[in-house]
This record gives C-alpha cells, structure tokens and sequence, in this order.
C-alpha cells in the first residue's frame, strides 16, 4: 500500500504530496498525521530552502475524508470527531503559515473545505487551468477549520470571504485569480514545470531573509505599527548577521551577482 504522503528533497526544494488519488486526495485521520509530521519535517530540515505541497491525481484535497466522518458519526465518537481540528487541522495550518521558509501550493485539480485551508495558509498558489477552489464548510452545515478564517480575509477581504464561506461553490481558476486566491494560473500540462521554476528561484534566494519576512508579514497582522517596528527592527538585526547578507553586500560593491547559501 502506497503512503498517502510522499515526501521528497531536491536541490533545497522539499515537495510534499498528499497520495490517496482514488479517495481525490481527502483526510483520513493517518493522513492527516503523517502530513502534519511531514510539514513539521521540513520546516526544521535545515537542508531545506522551500516547501512544495501537491497532490496526486485530479484533486489538490478536498478536505475531510467524509467517509471516516460519517463512520464516527454513527458511532457518536465525539471525542474523535472533533479533536482532529486541535490535533491535526490546527497544526497543519500554523506549520505551513509559520515555518521560516517560503511554501508553495502547486494547485493540481479541486482544492475543497480544508483543502482550500491549505493552500491559503501558503505563500504562493500556483493553480492549474483546470483547477479551482470550493470553500464546502457550509455545504454540511459545518463552520470553517484550518486557519480558513484567518487567511481567507487577508486574501480578499472581509466581505467577500463571508460570501464565499456563506454560499460555498466550485471558483473556477481565472476567477481565483481574479479575487487573489491564486497567484498565478498556468496550462495543467506546464503546472509542474512553473512550480519548479518558481521553487528554484526561492531555493537559490535568502532563505533567513525570506523566513524573517514571512514572519514579519504574519506579525504584523495582529500587532500594532509601534510592536511591528520592533520586531522589523529585530528581524534586520537577525538578517544581518547572515553569511548571505555579508556576500550580498560585498557582490555589490565588486559588482558581481550574489550568490545565496540560505545561512
């Protein structure tokens, strides 16, 4: 039996791939901790310059595997039920919005309920033509779960998040792109070779700065100008003492390209 997420490392690039195609890629519950362990493995790898997370076959993931759901619903297992969202859905969420390294959702097919979650807890969403995004918690009169309600907002605001989680459907890819869910829409037969062009130029860049940047970007959304000045402040200073800093500056003054080393 194949893993339901496979895990590779390439040239500072770590792809993470949810592998249940036949079941479109959805969350049972030993893959929803083998994919939190996963995330977390990648986040403290320190041979790792950015993250990658795909999935097999026509589905990004589509959320919860409902066929489990409904088992442990007729069981009336509450305790199982719910403690995925603190145990597993929470975790995945915070591992992807805050390791210190740039993560890209390569967007292969349908990204639904947690799926979607997913996706809109990283940096860039690379999304295939046939693809598109289904916020599908309403649908079954469930709220919404894995950081949905804090990164949906910042995409594109307030009211039309509200819209979308009220009245779920299927946003096709060029109307993702559109709202901003997407960052870019590409050919499904050129996805992978756009996602290893913009993995590549990250894991050639300034990994500590990038990680001090992301961290700094999330700071700042709950934090008042005067705090996020400090942290800035504090986060230059952490920069600065990088090897890479210290090339950069000294290509600049000789006129050369810098090179980047992630340290």
């Amino acid at each position: 039996m194949s893993d339901s997420v496979v895990y590779a490392v390439s040239d500072g690039v770590a792809t993470i791939t949810l592998n249940r195609p036949d079941a479109m890629n959805s969350l049972d519950t030993p893959t929803k901790v083998l994919l939190r362990d996963t995330i977390r493995t990648a986040a403290e790898d320190p041979a790792v310059r950015v993250v990658v997370l795909t999935g097999t076959g026509r589905a990004f993931c589509v959320g919860q595997d409902l066929k489990e759901h409904i088992g442990l619903l007729q069981a009336n297992d509450q305790a199982a039920l719910w403690s995925t969202v603190p145990d597993h859905y929470a975790p995945i969420a915070l591992a992807l919005a805050e390791m210190p390294k740039p993560v890209i959702a390569a967007v292969n097919g349908v990204a639904a309920g947690a799926g979607a979650s997913m996706a809109f807890a990283c940096d860039f969403r690379v999304v295939a033509d046939t693809a598109g995004f289904n916020l599908a918690f309403t649908g079954i009169a469930l709220s919404c779960d894995t950081g949905i309600s804090w990164t949906l907002p910042r995409l594109i605001g307030r009211a039309k998040a509200l819209e979308l989680l009220y009245f779920p459907r299927t946003i096709p890819a060029a109307e993702s792109l559109d709202l901003g869910l997407a960052t870019s829409v590409v050919p499904a037969a050129e996805l992978g070779s756009a996602v290893a062009e913009l993995a590549g130029k990250l894991a050639k860049g300034p990994t500590v700065a990038y990680g001090a940047v992301r961290q700094s970007v999330n700071y700042s959304a709950t934090h008042t100008l005067a705090e996020s000045l400090a942290f800035e402040a504090g986060q230059m200073q952490l920069t600065g003492g990088t090897e890479d800093h210290h090339n950069a500056v000294a290509s600049f003054v000789a006129k050369e390209k810098p090179s980047f080393n992630g340290r």
